[in-house]
């Protein structure tokens, strides 16, 4: 990964690296996912390789988490590899909503509460080469104001 710089803030203290990373991580995490189409969905692993950072399946979740209810981030349409909405009792019944945005969208769930990939799957972001995002990480982990 590129090089980290830390960033002051108003009060005049500089926000600890590991947070800065996150944030960096966190601004491709929401990219990626901003691209997934209306109708489709992808998993934690995809979105986390697609956004240069493989194996980093567990930091998209978190990432998600953190999100705002009046987001423009379609964190609906991440789902776990299993093609299953990755419920928790951390989500205040969030997991239901998901499963209805996502009826919504015309995105079928089988009766074991299964999406099918291969019907409903993203293929990822036009002009990325999959298997090239594998093994790269991002090129700019410059991170802007905190």
């Amino acid at each position: 990964m590129g090089q980290l710089k830390h960033t002051q803030r108003l009060d005049g203290r500089y926000p600890h690296p590991e947070l800065v990373a996150n944030q960096a991580l966190y601004k491709q995490i929401y990219n990626i996912v901003r691209q997934i189409p209306f109708g489709t969905v992808a998993t934690y692993g995809q979105v986390a390789r697609w956004a240069g950072y493989p194996g980093y399946a567990r930091q998209v979740g978190y990432a998600l988490f953190r999100l705002k209810k009046d987001t423009d981030v379609p964190w609906q349409r991440v789902i776990n590899a299993k093609g299953e909405i990755s419920e928790s009792p951390m989500r205040y019944g969030s997991d239901d909503l998901q499963k209805q945005i996502l009826q919504d969208e015309g995105i079928a769930f089988t009766a074991t509460h299964k999406i099918d990939l291969a019907v409903f799957g993203w293929e990822g972001p036009p002009g990325l080469d999959s298997r090239k995002a594998q093994t790269e990480s991002t090129a700019d982990c410059g991170v802007e104001e905190v």
